[in-house]
């Protein structure tokens, strides 16, 4: 016969593995190979980051990390694909500046950019450049502008896709200067790089962390910053708003995870990132090499920095009718 200390003692012996079952899987997790997903394609700022990171977040976590470009449509193709993955630790995403920008550009983007994915940490943030191919003859903004007043719609700058950050700070750039330029849009960080190395464009138009190796190689040169400070990659090139130009616009990395990922297993994400930043060579490479500012912000300070961008560009988008290429 079975007393009724015996049968709720039973009860609580059954109960404790259904309680434990969510304590259980964060604490086995990291279990198997996590993937970061990088929506855009090779030879960008996303890819060079990433694999920038890769290495340590795997010694970090004891696990392998592997790195998977899925680019297109402004990175909302490898976002959406997160953004709809398990919520089980094993899916990240790492974001550019136009995940501020995709919600308002794409029409039945999928996802939403705020509900759906849960922020994680901010890398950094980075002024993006104004450059000229070394065979066109404007040796500063001024000489662009006034080129461009006296010969609109001639003058051609290239950026890495229709509503990316660049598009967007050039559209303000010519409301502000009465000027009118010609965007060619290309399909990421890396064939934009090409056409800058081969003059295809005559203002390659990005982060330095794109342009830092043709800006080396002073194939082309920087004309101005669109940043709140001076690219560390060309401190001696002015910012916009120093001269005159009321637009500022930088540029930021960020890694986010499908919404619903529990707090414990993004806080130890976060930590293995924050550890993979403080490696000397990683701060050196993002920093001196790529122009990156770091500033690592945690999930709320983050998602406070995302939702005040996602309103400035949407607007911006809005505004000027911007389409999706």
């Amino acid at each position: 016969m079975i007393t009724r200390r015996a049968a709720l003692a039973s009860g609580l012996v059954l109960a404790a593995p259904t309680l434990a079952l969510p304590a259980l899987a964060q604490t086995t997790w990291p279990s198997g190979p996590i993937r970061l997903v990088a929506p855009f394609p090779p030879g960008g700022s996303v890819d060079a980051i990433s694999r920038l990171l890769q290495p340590h977040l795997s010694a970090a976590l004891g696990v392998p990390v592997v790195v998977d470009n899925k680019g297109g449509a402004s990175g909302s193709i490898g976002t959406r694909e997160v953004a709809r993955s398990a919520p089980d630790g094993n899916t990240w995403v790492l974001v550019f500046d136009t995940h501020a920008v995709n919600q308002a550009l794409i029409p039945n983007l999928g996802f939403d950019t705020q509900k759906d994915l849960a922020p994680v940490l901010l890398i950094g943030t980075a002024p993006m450049l104004i450059t000229a191919h070394k065979s066109r003859p404007w040796r500063d903004f001024a000489q662009l502008a006034a080129a461009a007043k006296a010969k609109p719609d001639t003058i051609s700058y290239g950026t890495i896709g229709n509503g990316s950050l660049a598009h967007l700070t050039m559209k303000l750039v010519e409301r502000e200067t009465g000027t009118s330029f010609v965007h060619v849009p290309y399909r990421g960080g890396g064939p934009l790089v090409t056409a800058s190395a081969t003059g295809e464009v005559d203002l390659p138009t990005a982060t330095g962390t794109v342009l830092a190796s043709q800006i080396q190689a002073e194939t082309i040169r920087p004309l101005v910053s669109t940043g709140s400070r001076r690219a560390s990659v060309a401190p001696g090139v002015p910012t916009l708003a120093e001269l005159g130009v009321p637009v500022t616009a930088d540029a930021f990395w960020g890694v986010l995870a499908p919404a619903g990922t529990p707090a414990p297993i993004r806080a130890r994400f976060e930590a293995a990132l924050r550890t993979a930043l403080a490696v000397p060579m990683v701060r050196e490479r993002l920093t001196d090499t790529l122009g990156v500012d770091l500033d690592p912000q945690g999930g709320p300070e983050f998602g406070a920095f995302l939702a005040k961008a996602i309103e400035t560009w949407g607007k911006v988008v809005r505004d000027n009718g911007i389409r999706p290429d």
